[in-house]
């Protein structure tokens, strides 16, 4: 199998790099920063995923639209039609949408940035009898100053009804620097949870016993994860999560904005990473909202959008 095309941007002047294949969903699959203690590798990807051998959403940052996360079975009902989706998840379920197992455009490319779009009319048609509506993502990744950036912009060009939600699903290397990953403390801003069930949300949403626990950090040795968190903690228009290695005295830290108001995270069962999720919605928020549960589901009119933004940093 052919590697895909990568394309590298870099700040020289931070000696920050990463590295974008639009073959694989616009996945920024390498992320290095470069500080007084030499070169660090911050995302985590598995051997062979630029060739495309191996799981789309298993690696670097995984875009996920129009839906992230689970949706119960294989059927999307919506507006009195169902839509036949593709099982996923080992389980029988769909899950994390489309855009992030298809090839991208790129739009405009200079050193330390890049713009991909996918537009499912124009991208992959047959797309068009799985979902409500025609969609169009443009993602854009700019390094500089020890910092990788993402900014997306989700849009309806149809004239239909766009039921969406977005998250972005990177993989963070563990440890950072040192050798004891276990050691590592992983600072969580949430308060409560939804309750899963076969690793679908039921709908109640259930505070968590000891917040200021997973806000103060938690040693990674100690987490076991597949989990949908929510009362996300904001400071002004961020939310920060971080990941803190006692070693070699790194700190990684995941700020995301007000668009997003869930979190999931994912010990995969490597331990060579932690998954800090933000969604904009609870997955399946289709099921729930028809059930009336404030899910966070967005439903766009034509001509209507919206933004998202996160940064990942190296302290």
């Amino acid at each position: 199998m052919a590697t895909h095309e990568t394309i590298s941007l870099s700040d020289p002047e931070s000696g920050t790099s990463a590295q974008v294949i639009p073959g694989l969903g616009f996945n920024c699959v390498q992320f290095r920063a470069n500080d007084a203690c030499g070169n660090l590798e911050v995302l985590w990807s598995e051997p062979g995923f630029t060739a495309g051998a191996r799981r789309a959403s298993g690696s670097g940052i995984p875009l996920l639209f129009p839906f992230p996360g689970r949706i119960a079975g294989t059927v999307l009902h919506w507006d009195g039609k169902d839509y036949v989706l593709d099982a996923g998840d080992g389980q029988g379920n769909a899950i994390h949408g489309f855009v992030h197992e298809r090839s991208w455009r790129v739009l405009r490319r200079e050193t330390s940035l890049v713009v991909g779009q996918f537009h499912a009319s124009r991208d992959d048609a047959a797309i068009l009898e799985k979902w409500p509506a025609d969609f169009r993502i443009t993602a854009t990744y700019e390094v500089g100053d020890n910092r990788l950036s993402l900014t997306i912009l989700l849009e309806n060009p149809d004239d239909r009804e766009l039921p969406c939600g977005f998250g972005a699903h990177p993989y963070f290397r563990v440890p950072l620097g040192g050798v004891a990953a276990e050691k590592c403390r992983v600072r969580l801003p949430v308060a409560s949870s939804w309750e899963l069930v076969d690793m679908n949300a039921t709908g109640r949403l259930l505070p968590l016993e000891d917040a200021a626990r997973y806000q103060r950090g938690q040693e990674f040795g100690s987490m076991r994860y597949d989990n949908v968190f929510s009362g996300l903690v904001f400071s002004g228009a961020e939310c920060c999560a971080s990941i803190e290695d006692p070693e070699s005295g790194r700190r990684v830290v995941l700020s995301f904005d007000r668009a997003f108001r869930e979190c999931v995270v994912y010990t995969p069962p490597h331990r060579g990473a932690i998954c800090i999720e933000p969604y904009t919605c609870v997955p399946d928020a289709f099921r729930l909202t028809r059930q009336g549960i404030d899910a966070g589901l967005r439903v766009l009119g034509l001509g209507e959008s919206f933004a998202a933004r996160l940064e990942i940093s190296v302290l």
